[in-house]
């Protein structure tokens, strides 16, 4: 969202910014320095940054070895702030050294007039100064930097606060009433209740510190399926940590495994154009090869967009002339589930938009879908739903607990599916990376509004299902640049793309840059990276070169480029791609390139 800087409004700013750093007084040999972690040296301890907008970089610094890097994107100005205690009716003096354009520091809560001052334009470090006044009230106040909407990336180093010291800083207690909530196969959710004067919270499994986050709750992923858990929590603060709290215990569920148990260790997914045509021609079931693992039939579609009532038959003879009977159809499935393949209905796509917006429309879908699957003797379903299926309403904040109807009603039938047919009934989804991975920095309309209330809207929809999921396959094509959790954006077309993305899948990400709210990771063999087969298939074509570097980066830990992925995953699942048609168009480069590769 672009916004202005009225010209007059700036100028008035930085005199009034001027005068400020002209009658500011100097420090005394009473001024305590306040800012914790002020020259970035510990990371960005004590500092919290708005949408995971910032990072501690060791390259440019003012003075040490580190200093803050933030980048603003879209509607957030990546603002970095921090908490100190005060003095009532005590004179404060906030200083700090920035690098780049429209770069602000800043004081609010002040209990008087906040404060803030800015540069226009820094191409070396510049020195910021200003002065704020406690309230009678006062004992604390925010002190932030941030940029300005639509500008590079910024720095900062060696952000102060002088003047009279707070109260002292006393160690926390420990966490009461520590509790655990329903656990899933690989995780359980926790909360506590709040220390006072706690900075944050350090949760431990057995005598492993295994979370640190800022909040009363988290979630421990990366357990074990029907798996005992012992778990404890302290409090901390600049004046240490507190003894760990009772332990509470906890079991996960049975493995649902996902269905598709059989599936390969490494395994190749494709979309065959089975309702329609378009310029990569028509392709039967019996001609798909058998380098195909599970073939997607695209597409089951509503009879409206709000009806939920799927409806799915095979390509017109006068726009597929060369289209198998039904008899033939459904024989050749039967011959692909015979040599191990799985044959699954994937419902939406493009042109599909689906929205269970009503109990109606959730149990038609749960027919319908039902009807297709029975109708061909079909292993699994595939939700690829897109463009404005998915969305959150105003107000639906937290992806543990959805709110918005056709979110909740589409949990609720895929539920109802999975259990009519059973643990090895195989489901997946082809979310694109707006409905996912842009979570990391958006999620719905915001906590003011304004956003696109589709970003990360998948995010509720994975994690209630992630212990039936067998199968996520992002759409790592047609997509705009998207911030890795390196904090920096990754664009299509390379190894590097698929490797950010994929890392934010295998090791979890703070949702909208809250860690309270935190989505776990997935296990890595229920993660593939979705690609396009040709240039024709989609924006984002990548070489088999760049799929295999990303492949040996994801489980190897090798020609990973620049990005350090959080861990190795031997076991990831495999690639997915639109479509089987276009790999045929293009010669099954794709299919032959998976084939090839040398699978740890």
């Amino acid at each position: 969202m672009h916004r202005t800087r009225p010209a007059a409004v700036l100028a008035a700013t930085a005199l009034a910014a001027s005068l400020l750093v002209a009658l500011a007084p100097a420090a005394t040999a009473a001024d305590t320095e306040l800012a914790r972690n002020g020259g970035f040296e510990a990371g960005l301890t004590g500092w919290s940054c708005t949408a995971g907008s910032g990072q501690a970089v060791t390259s440019p610094v003012r003075t040490g070895t580190s200093a803050l890097r933030a980048t603003p994107a879209g509607s957030d100005n990546a603002r970095c702030s921090q908490t100190v205690t005060v003095q009532p009716d005590s004179t404060y003096t906030l200083s700090g050294w920035v690098q780049g354009s429209y770069v602000y520091l800043g004081a609010s809560g002040t209990g008087t007039t906040d404060v803030s001052t800015w540069t226009a334009s820094a191409p070396t470090w510049q020195k910021l100064t200003t002065t704020f006044r406690t309230g009678p009230a006062t004992r604390s106040v925010t002190i932030y930097t941030h940029g300005w909407y639509g500008t590079p990336a910024y720095l900062a180093d060696d952000l102060s606060v002088l003047g009279p010291g707070g109260d002292p800083v006393t160690v926390p207690a420990a966490p009461g009433n520590l509790r655990a909530g329903a656990p899933g196969a690989t995780f359980v959710p926790l909360s506590w209740n709040a220390s006072a004067g706690a900075s944050g919270y350090h949760v431990y499994r057995g005598a492993q510190r295994v979370a640190t986050v800022t909040g009363t709750s988290a979630t421990v992923t990366g357990l074990t399926p029907a798996t005992a858990y012992s778990f404890q929590v302290s409090a901390y603060n600049d004046a240490g940590e507190s003894a760990k709290s009772a332990a509470v215990s906890a079991t996960t569920t049975e493995s649902g495994g996902g269905g598709g148990a059989e599936l390969p260790a490494h395994a190749l997914v494709g979309y065959l154009h089975a309702s329609f045509a378009n310029g990569s021609g028509y392709t039967r079931m019996a001609d798909v090869p058998d380098s195909w693992d599970v073939v997607n039939l695209a597409f089951g579609e509503p009879t409206t967009a709000t009806s939920g009532d799927i409806r799915f038959s095979l390509c017109p003879k006068s726009e597929c002339p060369n289209v198998e009977s039904e008899a033939e159809f459904k024989a050749a499935i039967k011959a692909k589930q015979a040599a191990g393949k799985k044959v699954l209905i994937s419902i939406g796509g493009a042109n599909g938009q689906v929205q269970l917006a009503s109990t109606a429309a959730r149990d038609a879908f749960v027919t319908s879908v039902s009807k297709i699957i029975d109708e061909y003797g079909l292993d699994g379903l595939d939700i690829d739903f897109e463009g404005h299926s998915l969305s959150l309403d105003t107000g639906d904040t937290d992806f543990r607990n959805p709110t918005s109807p056709v979110i909740v009603n589409l949990i609720s039938a895929v539920k109802t599916i999975k259990a009519k047919y059973g643990e090895d009934f195989v489901l997946t989804m082809a979310p694109e990376t707006f409905f996912v991975q842009l979570g990391y920095q958006f999620y719905g309309s915001g906590p003011w509004g304004g956003q696109d209330p589709r970003a990360g809207a998948y995010l509720p929809v994975i994690h209630a299902l992630r212990d039936d999921l067998t199968l996520l396959h992002v759409q790592d094509y047609n997509s705009g640049p998207i911030m890795g959790l390196d904090n920096q954006y990754h664009s299509m077309g390379g190894a590097d793309f698929h490797i950010a993305m994929t890392d934010m899948l295998l090791a979890g990400f703070p949702v909208a840059g809250d860690q309270n709210r935190f989505f776990p990771a997935l296990r890595p063999e229920q993660v593939a990276i979705g690609l396009p087969a040709s240039t024709q298939a989609g924006n984002g074509y990548t070489t088999p070169a760049e799929v295999n570097k990303a492949l040996d980066c994801l489980t190897r830990g090798t020609d990973c480029g620049s990005y350090r992925t959080h861990g190795t995953w031997p076991a990831l699942r495999g690639l997915m791609t639109w479509s089987i048609n276009w790999d045929r168009f293009n010669g099954w480069e794709f299919s032959r390139n998976f084939d090839a590769y040398a699978w740890r």
